[in-house]
């Protein structure tokens, strides 16, 4: 067995596809403002690990994700404030464009609620959300939010 074909490594993977899915999910909420049971349900029947345009999706950790996108919604006044509270001088959440504000908050829920889950990996897990999106630029937008907000809700953790 490889290193990639580890359990540990497939659930790394899950888990990652979860948080691209999450992001996608929070971002038709803020489109089209699908409900979230039925934007769930959307997604567990034809989103995870479907096959789109010829291609094989990933398959999602479904807990994880349904956890993800449930969580931040029912945070999001919260998860704003501490978003906003790091971004700079003269900036606020209404200049992001609506993706990006979506992978912020999907990342800050993470920190805050998912002590489970390491500060650097989930930092590390937005970036590669913000590299399917977006340039480098905008990426080391979201390594450098996150990684500042995540110092300050998890104190004392390297």
């Amino acid at each position: 067995m490889t290193l990639e074909n580890t359990p540990a490594a497939d659930a790394r993977r899950r888990r990652s596809a979860a948080r691209l899915a999450a992001v996608q999910a929070l971002y038709q909420h803020a489109s089209s403002r699908t409900p979230q049971a039925r934007l769930i349900a959307e997604f567990h029947d034809h989103r995870l690990g479907a096959e789109v345009e010829g291609e094989q999706l990933s398959a999602a950790d479904q807990p994880f994700f349904d956890d993800l996108v449930s969580g931040t919604l029912a945070r999001l006044d919260e998860l704003d404030a501490l978003v906003a509270s790091f971004l700079g001088s003269g900036w606020t959440l209404d200049r992001l464009d609506r993706l990006m504000l979506q992978i912020l908050r999907a990342g800050a829920y993470e920190l805050v609620a998912r002590p489970d889950v390491p500060r650097a990996a989930v930092v590390s897990e937005y970036v590669d959300v913000a590299h399917a999106f977006y340039e480098k630029r905008e990426a080391g937008f979201v390594n450098a939010l996150l990684d500042r907000l995540g110092r300050s809700v998890r104190d004392g953790e390297g």
